[in-house]
């Protein structure tokens, strides 16, 4: 037999490499020291305008309190303490409302509607202007303040005419032409009562004579 053919059939043994306890021990502090540094690196350093920005962020919510009551003066002294503070989207806001509260402080104040002709006038303003809801609420306050007032009654039936209430439109028409009868031939050439032209008590009502009756 060949002397690498008996080197061929010897075992190779396999070691294992081993550590001594120092060694273990010290791959451990290595660890904990890599760990401890990397989560310093992590913490972020306090913000020194932390206060401030709370303090600016105190402000803007205030403002938006009294923005929101209406009290634009005392929005717009809060609003300007907001612009002192650090932070600049909360400065880009102020700005905002800043510009509206000065619009409505220069504004001119709206004449206080008082009279029941006053309201009238606005009510058939905001008729022409189909806004409806508001129409009514100032005829409604017209017609408590002067109950007799034929016209106001009038213009009452043609609102509810003109938003499809036919039982309150003929009522009103009623009271109306009884106030004044004259408010008859008004109604059978007044377009806003087109609603009740094929309403057979709109005829009777408007053309008494027809069958002989007179309301």
């Amino acid at each position: 037999m060949f002397a690498h053919e008996v080197f061929w059939r010897l075992p190779v043994k396999r070691r294992t490499i081993r550590t001594s306890a120092a060694a273990r021990n010290s791959h451990k502090l290595l660890k904990k020291k890599t760990l401890r540094a990397s989560s310093k690196k992590n913490v972020l350093p306090p913000d020194p305008d932390a206060p401030a920005k709370q303090a600016q962020m105190k402000f803007y919510e205030e403002a938006l309190k009294f923005f929101q009551q209406q009290k634009f003066l005392r929005a717009k002294q809060s609003l300007e303490r907001v612009l002192e503070g650090p932070s600049k989207e909360l400065g880009d806001r102020a700005h905002v409302h800043l510009r509206i509260c000065e619009q409505r402080i220069t504004r001119p104040p709206v004449p206080a509607v008082k009279s029941a002709e006053e309201h009238y006038t606005q009510g058939i303003a905001l008729m022409n202007l189909g806004r409806w809801d508001e129409a009514r609420e100032h005829l409604d306050r017209a017609r408590k303040a002067a109950p007799k007032a034929d016209h106001i009654v009038y213009a009452m039936a043609a609102l509810d005419c003109l938003t499809g209430e036919a039982e309150s439109a003929m009522q009103n028409l009623k009271v109306a032409i009884q106030l004044r009868p004259e408010n008859r031939y008004h109604a059978r050439n007044d377009e806003d009562f087109s609603f009740l032209q094929e309403d057979p008590r709109f005829t009777e009502l408007l053309y008494p004579e027809r069958d002989g009756s007179a309301n």
